[in-house]
């Protein structure tokens, strides 16, 4: 009992901010992003607070996201709100996590709402990344396990090397993660470049979709 309180005790408080150009393939920029990361100190037990806001368009269609998500120490999810307009598609979710009992709520803006079943320390993806993050900072990868937005998705990663990339004016060698991401209509396959710090920093993603394969790029 002593050793718990005294590592709620010790529980150090961290807050981050980063910013990212999206960009075309061409190397076009179509937007940008904010990844921010904040946790609690003991008063909070180590909670997490994170949020995700994009802002990108291309001719006839923006895109605008906010997604925010709040998890426990051991970045279990407890609540993530995800606030969307894709084109003339706009909507607005919450999904409350029930860790006890292994179900997610969903409850949308227009009165619909739904129960999904899920496996222990369920996550979003908000709190995947940082899990992802604070997994490798340890050296390790997380096991394959489901991610819910919206619905059910399973995840798995594989580290792939150290790869050489340019983040602004310098080229960084950067950790390679590889993210296979399968849900109930979908298939993707993304890339992650972290840093070799402490904490892990994203430093590039690369997405691919229909009109060709999209990146985020830190900015410094």
């Amino acid at each position: 009992m002593k050793r718990l309180l005294l590592f709620f005790f010790t529980i150090p408080a961290f807050c981050e901010s980063l910013h990212y150009a999206i960009n075309w393939p061409s190397g076009l920029s179509l937007g940008e992003a904010t990844l921010e990361t904040e946790r609690g100190g003991e008063k909070t037990n180590g909670q997490w607070n994170l949020s995700l806001w994009i802002d990108a368009s291309i001719p006839g269609f923006a895109v605008r996201d906010d997604d925010k998500s709040i998890a426990t120490a051991e970045l279990c999810s407890i609540e993530f709100d995800k606030t969307f307009a894709h084109g003339q598609h706009r909507n607005q979710e919450t999904l409350k996590f029930d860790q006890q009992t292994h179900e997610v709520t969903r409850q949308t803006a227009g009165g619909g709402k739904s129960e999904i079943s899920v496996d222990a320390c369920a996550r979003d993806p908000l709190a995947f990344l940082q899990y992802l993050r604070r997994e490798l900072a340890e050296g390790r990868l997380p096991p394959q396990q489901q991610v819910v937005y919206g619905a059910v998705y399973e995840v798995r990663v594989e580290y792939k090397g150290k790869q050489s990339i340019r983040v602004g004016e310098q080229n960084v060698e950067a950790e390679r993660i590889a993210a296979t991401i399968k849900g109930p209509s979908s298939n993707l396959n993304v890339e992650i470049f972290f840093a070799q710090d402490a904490v892990r920093t994203p430093l590039e993603a690369k997405i691919p979709l229909a009109l060709g394969t999209f990146s985020l790029e830190l900015q410094k």
